[in-house]
């Protein structure tokens, strides 16, 4: 059985509630749910954290037994060169994803510190960014 792990990082834990024309309606948790009843034969963990230090122990600790992790840093994609390092020294390939087309939105979203190290980028298809990633696992 493969083994993925979504990693979301600052405020996707208000998804549902936060920017809905942007972001859509419904909650991670519920799309969660949704992704694992898809995907049966997979094992797909999930860990959510508002802390840049949090994301990057994570990666670092699922680095060197996942199968993949799919990767939605948020706004740390901007920011983070921390994050950006510890995808370069983990061998578990990693899958960009963002919710919305941040080439559409302001120019400081344009810059991407995991892009250079990622297996791929999927960006502007909602939710369904996430099924994607995992599809490029499979």
């Amino acid at each position: 059985m493969k083994k993925l792990i979504i990693i979301n990082g600052p405020n996707l834990n208000l998804l549902g509630k936060r920017e809905p024309e942007i972001y859509g309606g419904e909650t991670f948790e519920s799309f969660l749910k949704t992704i694992q009843s898809k995907y049966p034969d997979v094992q797909i963990d999930y860990f959510q954290s508002n802390i840049e230090g949090e994301l990057i122990s994570k990666i670092q600790d699922v680095g060197f037994s996942y199968d993949g992790i799919v990767l939605n840093a948020a706004a740390y994609t901007h920011t983070s060169v921390g994050i950006g390092d510890a995808i370069k020294a983990i061998e578990t390939p990693v899958v960009e994803v963002h919710i919305s087309n941040t080439f559409a939105r302001e120019a400081f979203r344009h810059q991407s510190y995991i892009s250079p190290s990622a297996k791929g980028v999927i960006l502007g298809f909602g939710l369904q960014s996430y099924i994607l990633a995992i599809e490029s696992f499979l």
